[in-house]
């Protein structure tokens, strides 16, 4: 693949006109942000050629939806597991949402 490159005059020195692809305009959640933070601890070699390339926010978008989704499809069975069932609901709504607190609380804090 070859590109070709513009450059710039600064006096007697030619500077190439570089820049990166258009991001998308969202911000990242908490999985992307633990996501870069990973990989600028323990990955700098994987980060560098991320960012240079111009795809690590996307990568961390696409982080950040899987960890989403992949936490709604859990939330339901991580409440049954709980006891947070439809009867309690029916039965005593406040120990229900007690349990649904519970059950946020451990993923939001990551403990499971």
């Amino acid at each position: 693949m070859t590109r070709s490159l513009t450059y710039t005059q600064a006096g007697d020195y030619l500077f190439p006109n570089l820049g990166l692809p258009e991001q998308p305009e969202r911000d990242l959640g908490k999985y992307g942000r633990m996501r870069l933070r990973y990989l600028k601890e323990h990955r700098p070699g994987l980060f560098n050629c991320l960012s240079l390339s111009g795809n690590l926010y996307n990568h961390l978008l696409e982080i950040e939806d899987t960890a989403n989704s992949r936490l709604e499809s859990m939330m339901p069975q991580l409440a049954k597991a709980a006891g947070a069932t439809e009867q309690l609901k029916a039965r005593d709504q406040m120990a229900w949402v007690g349990f649904i607190k519970l059950v946020q609380s451990i993923t939001k804090n990551n403990l499971w």
